[in-house]
């Protein structure tokens, strides 16, 4: 860690003693960010007891977060090439903070998920350029490493949301886990202001239409999924459908003939960096299917508290953050392909056998498949996204970070989205049975999908290896 901090003579980036600071604020920013978009999941049985609405109705409190960032990251990935990186984040995350406040005061259903929707617009705003300050941050020399500490912060901050939910659930009521962050956020933003390296930006027009057009597509493919769970309404499903379809057509043609494009596509001629950002995809869904589904079976299925099933994901955290700084040094010397596509084997199997788990677990059984997921996940994401941001232009740097962004947020926005399906299947098919019957048989079925989704990314990551020996 301290030779993140080392000066050498020809270095790029800012000097070893301001890097320490601003580390402080990456950290700081990217792990609340990051955990608001799991740190609810743990609490939303009680929301939803507490507010009176379905556990289906509940999962839009973490979809309506993961949506927002969904529909506009590639926007400001854009827009912090544009004004500056500098600026955007520190914009950015003073809306986190404002609406953080705004969560914790919602008094129904409906407040709180607008307040959780402009919440993640700011989240989505410093996040989507995180990587990228990274890369202003420190010289080249130090990129792989300083990518690892990165991947290792969001790894963990998302692995851990569930853990510190139960431990705030087990001392405060749930406006809490919002009405921390204001503190926290205004430090952060103190501080930022004085360490982040200063930046005009390229300047230029920024293409709303394009932004438009993204946030159309993004917003629809999500709405539709969802509406596979309303089982009165085809209708409106097909029309999400065909709304999706036309925007996202629509959004490929403005890209192409753009004279400075939202996202440039010539990006993805990186064979490299598309197959990256597709495994990425789908280990992302798969972890937001467990996230979401697993509090529900704790809970709802084998009666533990919110404390006692923020506890059973405690090993998964645990285990990316042993892994994911090892996997990350070993990126700068080794192929990042097969070691991602260990890591990814390892997740897809640790996934299965949390899918097997019985309709009684004990706790030891929980825990140790629970580790085996976050030993897989921590050995993947590090060199993966290193994968990514190397295999684009230096020029580039924002529209790759935005990509990363929001391919982990729109795959955790899916996973929700497909948990949300599953438990109003559930709720249907088993209209006679108990909740807690109702919950484990919709819960392992979102496991089996999420253990299916990890081994298409190990497919598809095992193809980078065959492509470069080739």
């Amino acid at each position: 860690m301290s030779n993140l901090f080392s000066d050498l003579e020809g270095d790029d980036g800012i000097p070893g003693a301001q890097r320490r600071l601003a580390i402080i604020v990456m950290v700081l920013g990217t792990s609340m960010t990051v955990l608001d978009g799991s740190i609810v999941n743990v609490a939303l049985p009680m929301i939803a007891r507490d507010l009176q609405v379905d556990p289906s109705a509940a999962v839009w409190i973490a979809n309506a977060y993961m949506l927002a960032g969904a529909m506009t990251i590639v926007a400001f990935a854009s827009l912090g090439e544009i004004i500056g990186f500098r600026r955007l984040y520190i914009g950015g995350f003073a809306l986190f903070t404002v609406t953080s406040l705004g969560c914790a005061l919602s008094p129904n259903l409906m407040t709180l998920n607008i307040f959780r929707f402009f919440q993640g617009l700011g989240a989505a705003a410093a996040m989507c350029i995180g990587p990228a300050l990274y890369r202003t941050i420190f010289p080249t020399r130090l990129l792989g490493a300083a990518l690892g500490v990165n991947a290792t912060v969001v790894a963990s901050s998302l692995a851990a949301g569930p853990a510190i939910g139960g431990a705030i659930l087990a001392v405060a009521d749930w406006p809490w886990l919002f009405a921390v962050n204001v503190p926290i956020g205004i430090f952060t933003l103190i501080l930022a202001r004085k360490a982040l390296p200063h930046d005009r930006g390229r300047g230029g027009k920024f293409d709303v239409m394009g932004a438009l057009l993204s946030a159309t597509a993004m917003a629809a493919i999500i709405f539709a999924i969802d509406g596979i769970s309303d089982q009165h309404n085809r209708e409106k499903e097909w029309a999400f459908v065909g709304i999706a379809l036309i925007a996202t057509l629509l959004f490929i043609w403005r890209q192409q003939r753009a004279a400075a494009p939202l996202l440039p596509l010539d990006i993805f001629h990186s064979k490299r960096f598309s197959m990256s950002v597709i495994t990425s995809l789908c280990s992302f869904t798969g972890q937001g299917i467990a996230f979401i589904a697993l509090p529900f079976l704790f809970q709802g299925a084998y009666g533990f508290s919110p404390l006692m099933s923020a506890a059973l994901f405690t090993p998964w955290p645990v285990a990316i953050a042993i892994v994911a700084p090892i996997a990350g040094r070993m990126a700068d010397r080794h192929p990042a392909a097969i070691l991602s596509t260990s890591g990814l084997a390892v997740y897809a199997i640790g996934l299965a056998l949390l899918a097997c788990l019985g309709d009684h677990a004990s706790v030891t059984d929980i825990l140790w498949r629970a580790f085996i997921c976050g030993i897989g996940f921590g050995f993947f994401q590090s060199p993966n996204n290193r994968e990514m941001l190397s295999s684009a232009p230096r020029n580039r740097s924002g529209t790759a970070s935005g990509v990363l962004a929001i391919i982990r947020t729109f795959g955790q926005s899916m996973g929700a989205s497909l948990v949300a399906i599953l438990l109003a299947f559930a709720g249907v098919s088993h209209a006679a049975n108990s909740a807690a019957a109702i919950d484990a048989s919709a819960v392992h079925i979102a496991l089996w999908v999420a253990a299916g989704v990890a081994l298409l990314a190990t497919i598809v990551s095992g193809l980078r290896i065959q492509r470069q020996k080739s």
